[in-house]
């Protein structure tokens, strides 16, 4: 005889599960993020660059970006902040790597409007896949600058602007 399970939880109850397990998630790959961050390099001759500044963290990161054409074929950043801000700028790299530059700002505006509030995962159509793990962040205002440093950075980068401040 086969036994199916049966969930009891009401729809509020399921989606606080849902978030709950999302927060984990959350802070499992802030963490791998943080402690081993992708692309945390130098790109000599870089095309593009960018310094930014989150005065209110302490973060200050750069970002290095190859393009050819219309293509992003290599992003990285240096620097230091909090774990979110560096793991939002690996992740931002991983991300952005054979896109596009109409995409990687696109890619930008959804993130942006996704941390502010703006654009609900849940229920708006985006493009963000993984990145949605930062929608969290719009629970904490301040970590809403840590978390968009590095894209507001890039997206100043690609636009031929050196130099950014989330003041």
């Amino acid at each position: 005889m086969a036994f199916r399970r049966r969930s009891f939880l009401d729809g509020h109850h399921q989606f606080v599960t849902e978030m709950s397990e999302l927060n984990e998630l959350y802070q499992e790959v802030i963490l791998d993020h943080n402690k081993n961050p992708r692309n945390f390099r130098e790109i000599e001759n870089a095309d593009k660059h960018a310094d930014g500044n989150n005065p209110l963290c302490g973060d200050k990161i750069k970002v290095y970006a190859m393009v050819d054409g219309d293509v992003v074929t290599d992003v990285a950043f240096t620097g230091s902040g909090c774990a979110i801000s560096k793991a939002s700028a690996s992740i931002m790299t991983q991300t952005l790597k054979g896109k596009t530059v109409e995409e990687a700002e696109s890619i930008f505006n959804e993130f942006h409007k996704m941390v502010t509030g703006e654009l609900d995962v849940e229920t708006d159509d985006h493009n963000l896949g993984k990145l949605r793990i930062f929608a969290g962040v719009l629970e904490f205002p301040a970590r809403v600058k840590c978390a968009s440093l590095s894209w507001h950075t890039i997206n100043a980068a690609l636009h031929g602007e050196e130099e950014i401040s989330t003041e």
